[in-house]
């Protein structure tokens, strides 16, 4: 039994090894993104490629092995197939319960028709710049240089303020190690002389400024750019324009909440409200993006009559690390060693998304002593009583099988704990062992990684503005 066992791994092993050289050449020369339930699997290891499968059986309740994804893998390989994400384990599944009788390649052409023999001559790079480095900026330039590739989001330049002493080195440095998401995955070096960092062979030009009107993109070779402000600093269209008279930009999104008439833009649920005229954007709020999904398929399946959305979300970098003047109420006091009642305007700001639901809901916030991941805790009054059991089922499969399965992520487990949720890529993840239902009453936990969830969040939104957002199989809906 030990011997068989051993053997069924190392088989496994050596199968999951094939597959990562096929599954790095489907997105260099293809554009091809491919995963395995939502769980990416471009960069990744062999245990990383395992692990991806085994997780599968918490979703489907069904085991899902390399042996079942990769003669997935081969086939597409050798289709004339173009800019896509495909998910491996969802379409392996899929052949496995609705094959009926077709072979696979019979079932792959149908599932990616409309996908095969497109052409590729249009896979041309976009030009990014990222106004600032921050928390949120650095986590943008990972995916991005993750994402590098032809036909996608190419990171150009990163605009900061000269700091004292080597800039260039902390900068680089910063991108390089993370207290919380760890090493960056690659190679860094610095380009002294030319104020460059070169990360897994993406050149990305430091420039140095004040503001953004007095910057000459285009003396860099950036054309047409999309800025990304993650800065804060401005938050109306006024103060975001500076960004469009400076030569070379585009289009402006802001990562946090816009004001005025800005289009705060939740990706999954009103990205489909984006212009081609639309020159600034914003992408909301980490808080937004994380419940403004669930309370969409709720509202459309249960009906939501009112509700309060209470924020436990960790500390950020406006909060002091020890007791000082801030010109917020509380949040002067140390943030590491304190609980802290805060606003939100999160809950209010569904509305701007999600226009059905404007006047529905309450919120506030309490900031925490941890440093990444946080929860929202949704009390909802619905129109209809359900049961623990159907709300489960109906989130678990909106995870799976919607138009929001990139926003919304499923857990049932009794052991999760908010470390558990760094690096999730998903806007908010339903926790279904604390679902709590009393007839037409209802408490979702929804936790969320607040840095890197929403960042991707971000991403997506750049992804669509660009050009370079690719249809998902196997389809939904």
């Amino acid at each position: 039994m030990r011997e068989a066992c051993l053997q069924d791994w190392m088989d496994r092993e050596a199968i999951a090894e094939s597959m990562i050289p096929v599954i790095g050449t489907l997105y260099r020369r293809k554009n091809i993104v491919t995963s395995v339930y939502g769980r990416p699997v471009i960069n990744r290891s062999v245990i990383e490629l395992l692990k991806a499968h085994r997780f599968v059986r918490h979703m489907e309740k069904q085991e899902l092995s390399v042996h079942d994804t990769f003669p997935v893998l081969q086939a597409l390989s050798e289709m004339d197939v173009t800019r896509a994400h495909v998910d491996l384990g969802k379409l392996a599944v899929k052949f496995r319960n609705e094959g009926n009788g077709r072979d696979l390649q019979a079932f792959l052409n149908e599932e990616l028709s409309d996908v095969i023999g497109q052409d590729a001559a249009d896979s041309e790079n976009r030009d990014v710049v990222l106004y600032g480095f921050g928390r949120i900026g650095r986590l943008l330039a990972r995916i991005m240089i993750e994402k590098a590739g032809s036909g996608s989001l190419r990171l150009r330049a990163i605009v900061v303020r000269r700091g004292k002493g080597d800039d260039l080195v902390k900068r680089a440095s910063l991108l390089r190690r993370d207290s919380v998401h760890g090493t960056f995955r690659g190679t860094l070096t610095i380009d002294a002389e030319n104020e460059a960092i070169i990360a897994n062979g993406n050149y990305i030009k430091i420039i140095y400024a004040n503001n953004p009107a007095e910057i000459d993109y285009t003396q860099y070779g950036i054309n047409n750019a999309l800025v990304i402000d993650n800065t804060g600093v401005w938050r109306d269209e006024a103060g975001l324009a500076q960004h469009l008279e400076a030569k070379g930009t585009a289009r402006v999104l802001l990562t946090a909440p816009g004001k005025g008439d800005l289009k705060n833009i939740v990706y999954g649920i009103n990205n489909g409200d984006i212009d081609a005229s639309d020159k600034i954007l914003s992408a909301a709020s980490c808080t937004t993006n994380a419940i403004t999904p669930v309370l969409k398929v709720m509202n459309d399946e249960f009906g939501i009559a009112n509700g309060h959305v209470e924020t436990v979300h960790s500390y950020t970098n406006d909060q002091n690390l020890i007791d000082n003047y801030h010109k917020g109420d509380r949040r002067g006091r140390s943030a590491p060693l304190n609980m802290v009642i805060t606003e939100t305007g999160a809950a209010s700001a569904v509305a701007k998304a999600l226009p059905e639901l404007k006047g529905l809901l309450t919120g506030n916030a309490i900031r925490v002593p941890t440093p990444n991941v946080s929860m929202a805790i949704l009390s909802l009054n619905l129109k209809k009583s359900t049961s623990v059991e159907e709300v489960n089922n109906y989130l678990r499969e909106q995870s799976l099988h919607s138009a929001v399965q990139k926003q919304i992520d499923w857990v049932n487990s009794p052991e999760v704990v908010s470390t558990d949720f760094v690096g999730n890529s998903h806007a908010g993840i339903v926790d279904a062992q604390a679902t709590i239902v009393n007839g037409e009453r209802v408490n979702l936990y929804v936790w969320y990684d607040n840095e890197y969830g929403y960042s991707r969040q971000v991403v997506r939104i750049a992804q669509q503005v660009c050009g370079v957002d690719y249809p998902t199989f196997p389809k939904v809906g």
